[in-house]
């Protein structure tokens, strides 16, 4: 029986490691990409096979930054509890697993979907856990502003996988999630600014202070509004999209003000959630205009 317990604690560990989470509104964006691209159904044995190729690739990169940042983590409140910096896994393992996945994630992506779409996606998987976790985070408090090129790509992925291109619209999708990250991340390092100072991470709270965050995540929803009307501008999207837009940006908007009041721990917290929540409404929105309008 210990046994058996001992090896279901070991598989949450390395559950874990590939931050589920994030992971998951990382491949939400991507099917919504590859759904957006396709015309009339698509394919499902395309969209399992990418969405799970960008899934291991994703889940990959989120363990070698765990590997990377096993010190940051272990001098922080909100990570210290990590795999790694507990003792739960040891650092080769992680690497193995990583590898494994990185691997699984190219032969799935090279013989079932496309080269560009590997292709690309390895690159995203490198710069978020090599370029942004080894040397952007540690460079500059505009990290998460460089480093969220990586994280924009998938929608971008999703739609070469099925196009076998990159166009205008997927470069459109791609513009969203870059400029959503700033207001988004920030929102947290607010909250956990003490940790990022104890552990040496010059985020922007840490750098430049509360209130000059808060300043930036405004200037950034603004921005993050405009970028919003863009599909609707450019006709590939229709009304349902940009009237859910509209009143998402306003709720963001009202919680961004409310934070640059009252820049508390609380309140950031708050608003980083609602980030998450506007983002995956946002391409759910995207995704029921699209097929509203085919109808």
């Amino acid at each position: 029986m210990q046994g058996r317990l001992r090896w279901v604690e070991h598989l949450r560990s390395y559950w874990q490691l590939t931050k589920p989470k994030v992971v998951a509104v990382i491949v939400f964006t991507a099917v919504v990409g590859m759904l957006l691209a396709s015309r009339g159904v698509a394919h499902l044995d395309l969209l399992l096979f990418a969405a799970s190729g960008i899934w291991f690739a994703a889940a990959s990169a989120a363990a070698f930054n765990h590997v990377l940042d096993r010190k940051i983590d272990g001098a922080m409140s909100r990570t210290q509890h990590r795999p790694l910096p507990s003792g739960q896994l040891t650092q080769r393992s992680a690497l193995l697993f990583a590898s494994l996945l990185a691997v699984a994630s190219m032969l799935i992506l090279v013989s079932k979907v496309n080269t560009l779409t590997a292709a690309l996606t390895f690159a995203s998987l490198i710069g978020y856990s090599i370029v942004y976790t080894v040397w952007l985070k540690h460079a500059t408090p505009q990290n998460i502003v460089i480093g969220g090129a990586a994280g924009a790509a998938p929608p971008v992925l999703g739609w070469t996988a099925v196009t076998h291109s990159v166009d205008a619209n997927a470069l459109l999708l791609f513009l969203i999630v870059f400029t959503w990250t700033p207001p988004h991340f920030w929102s947290l390092a607010i909250a956990r600014r003490a940790d990022y100072a104890r552990a040496g991470v010059p985020m922007l709270p840490v750098t430049h202070g509360v209130h000059f965050t808060c300043t930036q995540i405004l200037l950034y929803t603004i921005l993050l509004a405009v970028v919003t009307t863009l599909p609707f501008l450019t006709g590939m999207s229709g009304a349902v999209y940009l009237t859910g837009a509209m009143v998402l940006n306003l709720q963001f908007l009202r919680k961004v003000l409310t934070l640059k009041a009252t820049p508390d721990a609380g309140v950031s917290m708050r608003t980083f959630r609602f980030s998450i929540n506007y983002l995956l409404v946002l391409f759910a929105l995207l995704l029921l205009d699209h097929y509203w309008r085919a109808t």
